[in-house]
């Protein structure tokens, strides 16, 4: 991962610059960045990125618990929807290609084909499912095996609305963790 610029300069930084950093901490997101670079410009200054990531948090929880207006949700699912597919081969950040990487390497050589092809149709499920998401989970050393009965068992709880806090706050789990 490239080095972050110093966290004092983003109060001067340019949109582009500020966009680029927001790049690199969570998946690239128009959404996003609608939503952070407005924020991250009234904000007197973090002291950390991880104060940061925990703001940029906060602002979707807002979003999720806003009152369910198709605006709201269509950005926060903008958001939430930029990271990557499980088991998908082009994955864009840093932090999501380590992830994937593990998950590929937990699976032996003649498990990987069968599992690719399960994760795939579980990945077509819950987003049949949950519009606009993503399934997220913090891998952290769990086998294909065990996130895909965890992808199984959120698919069949149902529920779009903590689907979206867990997003929320494994994303920001995962950026604390890689980062700070």
């Amino acid at each position: 991962m490239a080095p972050l610029p110093p966290i004092s300069s983003l109060i001067a930084a340019d949109d582009e610059t500020i966009k680029s950093v927001l790049d690199a901490l969570f998946e690239p997101s128009a959404d996003l960045h609608a939503l952070a670079v407005p924020a991250i410009r009234s904000s007197p200054s973090f002291p950390s990125y991880a104060a940061l990531v925990e703001q940029v948090g906060a602002l979707m929880f807002e979003l999720a618990q806003s009152p369910t207006t198709p605006d709201a949700q269509t950005k926060l699912h903008g958001i939430l929807g930029s990271h990557p597919r499980l088991g998908e081969k082009k994955v864009e950040s840093a932090q999501s290609r380590a992830e994937q990487a593990h998950l590929n390497a937990s699976a032996g050589p003649g498990e990987r084909e069968e599992e690719a092809t399960k994760l795939k149709a579980l990945n077509e499920e819950y987003e049949t499912r949950f519009p606009g998401m993503r399934y997220v989970v913090f891998v952290n050393g769990r086998s294909r095996a065990a996130v895909m009965e965890n992808m199984r068992e959120r698919i069949d709880r149902g529920d779009i609305k903590l689907e979206e806090r867990e997003a929320i706050q494994v994303g920001s789990t995962l950026l604390c963790g890689a980062w700070f």
